[in-house]
């Protein structure tokens, strides 16, 4: 059953669901470097803007899954643990992905074990849990995540990828079995994250650029 939080939600635009079937890579690109054109010195809503144009998420819906749920996304999922479970169902996926290697091509510079363990500590961080991310990384957390992945070229057929694969890790994860409304307000977040650093990756200063190109030590990224 759909939430009420969701009855007036923004469904992709047809002009985005063309994009996502169009299987030429050039007319993927055209959404995106339309943003290009016009967001050269973004505000953080008008890239908030941006991303719900791409994503059909608003930045209002991501929210969703970490203000709207009573008990917490954090306990409904099974705690930290839960987290973690769910990054290694989603890194599981990723890197079982062979027969699209131009999307797994992007995971490259890390292990399955160094992404899961990223991934694990940032989700428990951006959902109430301790700053197990900022503890690893340093800085602004939220910051440092669109830093590590603008040297790579992700656009919007890799974030579909990525949702993708996200999704059905949300759906096999057997402590949200049931749980539709976590769910729906997961996979929300999810959608608008990752089309938030297609996006905002085109406008980060070099001071900002961390992944990539940019290394740090111990291929942590």
């Amino acid at each position: 059953m759909t939430s009420p939080h969701l009855t007036s939600i923004t469904r992709i635009p047809l002009k985005v669901r063309y994009f996502f079937c169009n299987e030429e890579h050039d007319s993927r690109t055209t959404i995106v470097n339309h943003f290009a054109l016009h967001v050269t010195h973004m505000s953080k809503h008008d890239l908030r803007t941006a991303t719900a144009e791409l994503s059909g998420v608003s930045y209002e819906q991501s929210l969703l899954a970490s203000t709207s749920l009573n008990p917490t996304l954090l306990d409904r999922i099974g705690g930290p643990s839960g987290f973690y479970t769910l990054s290694a169902l989603f890194y599981n996926r990723v890197f079982d992905d062979t027969s699209n290697p131009w999307f797994l091509g992007i995971f490259a510079t890390s292990t399955k074990e160094e992404a899961i363990d990223n991934q694990y500590r940032f989700l428990v961080q951006t959902f109430g849990g301790e700053e197990l991310y900022t503890a690893k990384k340093g800085g602004k957390y939220g910051v440092r995540l669109v830093g590590r992945h603008a040297n790579y070229q992700i656009q919007a057929p890799a974030a579909e990828r990525w949702v993708e694969h996200m999704n059905f890790a949300v759906d096999e994860h057997t402590a949200l079995l049931g749980d539709y409304e976590a769910k729906e307000y997961l996979k929300l977040y999810f959608r608008f994250t990752a089309y938030y650093i297609v996006v905002a990756k085109e406008y980060m200063r070099d001071d900002q650029l961390s992944g990539g190109t940019q290394m740090d030590n111990g291929r942590v990224w």
